[in-house]
């Protein structure tokens, strides 16, 4: 069974779905299946990746709304062994006609579980970009994953609504979700020029202790051309300052959570 990783901060603008996007394809650089869940409806992850969604017949909404099972909304990516459902706009109304069906306590929040069960011993590392809110469709994704995977950037303000963040963790983890880890904290378009950046840093490893990750992402201006391009960034700038922290942090979760090549998995 893959490792569903959910990538959350409902804070914009930390880096989360370049997190995603870079992890993704460096696992699959490493050898491991992956796939990637685009839950944002922006469908950034998507284009990062390449994809066309205006040429999309169907996406992560047809899914999660029962239309089409994950598996056939399922597409290839340029990166070989990484998978993607995509994500189009049709995304932002799945919370409003999820909230309006008459089911069982909980099957909302359970439905993005419900219709990953089926591909999850396809893929050795699954990660799900979860949109910028704390809302039905991030409460989807932290009730499917085994752990979560917070980026934090070291600018002013970064802290706030961290512990927001962390109360939801504990309540899905209360009430849906026992199984669910902190995988990590990784801390994000850092300048190490800066006192802020600094001391925020070290807020981060005083408080997460050995939960937050070694790697550290710079920020790098590499990292943000590679959407535009259409490629993660191993891809793209694999040399950058960039390219180089997300391969470490790959690396470091691979270990940490025993993320193993496609040929080493039984």
């Amino acid at each position: 069974m893959g490792r569903v990783t959910a990538v959350v901060n409902q804070k914009g603008g930390v880096g989360k779905t370049t997190t995603a996007v870079s992890l993704a394809g460096f696992l699959a650089a490493r050898g491991v299946p992956v796939l990637l869940l685009d839950a944002d409806p922006q469908g950034n992850a998507s284009s990062g990746l390449g994809i066309d969604r205006r040429a999309l017949s169907a996406c992560l909404y047809d899914a999660l709304a029962g239309n089409l099972s994950l598996r056939e909304v399922i597409v290839p990516t340029k990166v070989d062994g990484l998978h993607l459902a995509p994500a189009t706009l049709n995304l932002a109304g799945v919370e409003v006609e999820l909230a309006t069906r008459q089911e069982g306590p909980g099957w909302r929040e359970r439905r993005l579980s419900e219709a990953l069960a089926p591909v999850r011993g396809d893929y050795g590392a699954i990660l799900i970009d979860a949109p910028p809110s704390l809302g039905l469709l991030t409460l989807n994704a932290l009730v499917a994953a085994d752990g979560v995977l917070i980026p934090v950037q070291t600018e002013y303000y970064a802290l706030e609504g961290l512990s927001q963040l962390l109360n939801t963790v504990q309540f899905v983890q209360r009430r849906l979700n026992p199984r669910l880890d902190l995988d990590g904290v990784v801390l994000t378009m850092y300048d190490p020029r800066t006192n802020l950046a600094r001391q925020v840093a070290a807020e981060v490893r005083g408080f997460f202790g050995a939960r937050a990750c070694t790697a550290v992402i710079p920020r790098n201006i590499r990292l943000s051309e590679a959407p535009s391009f259409g490629e993660p960034v191993h891809q793209f700038a694999p040399d950058s300052a960039g390219g180089r922290a997300y391969g470490e942090l790959a690396a470091e979760l691979a270990e940490r959570l025993g993320l193993e090549p496609a040929g080493a998995l039984p």
